[in-house]
């Protein structure tokens, strides 16, 4: 599923902006997956772009994100479908992200990555683009399209509108609140249910697995935590923000110590993973693999069960270490997110507690992957069955995720 196709791209005008539109689908032959799954990727030069108008149909909407197509807008576009950066719907330590109107056509909401314009920042912008142009997958946010005019970058991507896991789990945080009013804030919010935490686990394993098993070469995303598993209307997981992803098996990002010059290139790079999510392995060593990914997973499936935060910059304490050391002797009932009110299944909880400790495990080598966790849910998390057959439920399970409080 997840590739760089063979690009043939052609050019419309709309007004007075130029639009170039990619199509990843050229060629289905360049995309087989191999036997054991693994996707072979190709990308074709600018010298296969031909020219061809997309003038408006009177009375149809125009599509956005058709299958496999991939738009490259220009600066003026995006500020157009920003209405000159007029709405902020995120923001990080490198980029800010805008809400997009695209009238007429059939998608009317975007949103929109705006990136800060260093150089050092506009090669982070390069290696986001490039990773995501190599996946499609029902639990990855979907790229739209790009523009990479100048200094200035962009990336165009769906619009996922039920926010994050952080805020559906924590309200957003506790950051500048004192614990009181942060634990009271938590209470005041809808809860996610069992099954719809359950389901988000699932979900975000399979994303984890494609990236992992099924992307050649293999991605490590590098910051997996709540505020980026996004959630769509029936409160599908979305995982999103690549900015930290790096491409194949495993590679250095920054040596624990050396004296040598390139070491001291090196620490200019950005670090990976975020407080409280970020593997200690990694921290020790610098050496960025798939397991650092299955570490950071653990803590959200920790994050789900108990309802806690990874970290709190208010008490200053990690999850890990809160219930890290009592993660498999202490009662399961003592640890399970209490506003579920017993709304849970207690084997259930057990399980997920379970691969959690395994994911949190001090030595990488012995984490489970993807494929191993997703094979234990199946097997063990019945709240999940109804994900593996044709069920009413299947398409609209967000509207039984949130209980009432």
């Amino acid at each position: 599923m997840g590739f760089l196709k063979c690009f043939i791209g052609f050019k419309i005008r709309r007004r007075s902006n130029r639009v170039e539109i990619y199509n990843q689908d050229h060629d289905e032959n360049r995309n087989q997956s191999t036997s054991n799954g693994t996707a072979t990727n190709t990308a074709t030069d600018d010298s296969s772009k031909t020219n061809n108008r997309l003038e408006p149909i009177d009375g149809q909407k125009r599509n956005i994100d058709g299958v496999g197509v991939i738009r490259k807008f220009s600066w003026d576009e995006v500020e157009r479908l920003t209405k000159n950066f007029s709405k902020v719907i995120g923001s990080g330590g490198f980029s800010t992200v805008y809400l997009a109107h695209f009238q007429g056509f059939e998608i009317e909401l975007g949103a929109i990555k705006v990136h800060i314009g260093s150089e050092r920042l506009n090669q982070l912008f390069k290696q986001e683009r490039d990773i995501l142009l190599r996946l499609r997958h029902q639990h990855i946010v979907k790229l739209l399209g790009y523009c990479d005019d100048g200094e200035q970058g962009a990336m165009v991507f769906e619009y996922v509108p039920n926010g994050s896991l952080q805020e559906k789990l924590h309200g957003g945080g506790c950051g500048g609140m004192a614990e009181e009013d942060a634990k009271s804030k938590r209470k005041s919010l809808p809860v996610l249910s069992w099954r719809g935490r359950m389901t988000i686990a699932f979900q975000l394993a399979q994303a984890i697995e494609y990236l992992h098993e099924k992307c050649s070469p293999q991605i490590v995303h590098g910051d997996i935590k709540a505020s980026n598993i996004l959630l769509d209307h029936h409160l599908n997981c979305k995982l999103c923000d690549f900015g930290f992803s790096k491409m194949g098996f495993s590679s250095t990002i920054l040596p624990p110590s050396s004296s040598s010059p390139a070491y001291s290139s090196r620490r200019k790079q950005v670090m990976m993973g975020s407080p409280g999510y970020t593997d200690p392995h990694y921290l020790r060593t610098g050496l960025a693999s798939k397991k650092n990914d299955i570490y950071s997973y653990g803590v959200v499936v920790l994050e789900l069960v108990t309802g806690m935060e990874a970290f709190c910059s208010e008490r200053g304490q990690f999850l890990t270490s809160i219930v890290g050391p009592t993660l498999l002797t202490r009662d399961v009932a003592d640890m399970v997110d209490p506003r579920l009110g017993g709304d849970y299944d207690m084997e259930e909880a057990r399980v997920m507690l379970s691969i959690s400790a395994l994911c949190l495990g001090h030595s990488p080598t012995l984490r489970p992957s993807a494929t191993h966790i997703l094979q234990t849910i199946k097997d063990k998390i019945s709240s999940t069955s109804f994900l593996f057959s044709p069920s009413p439920d299947k398409d609209k399970f967000g509207q039984l995720m949130i209980r009432d409080s």
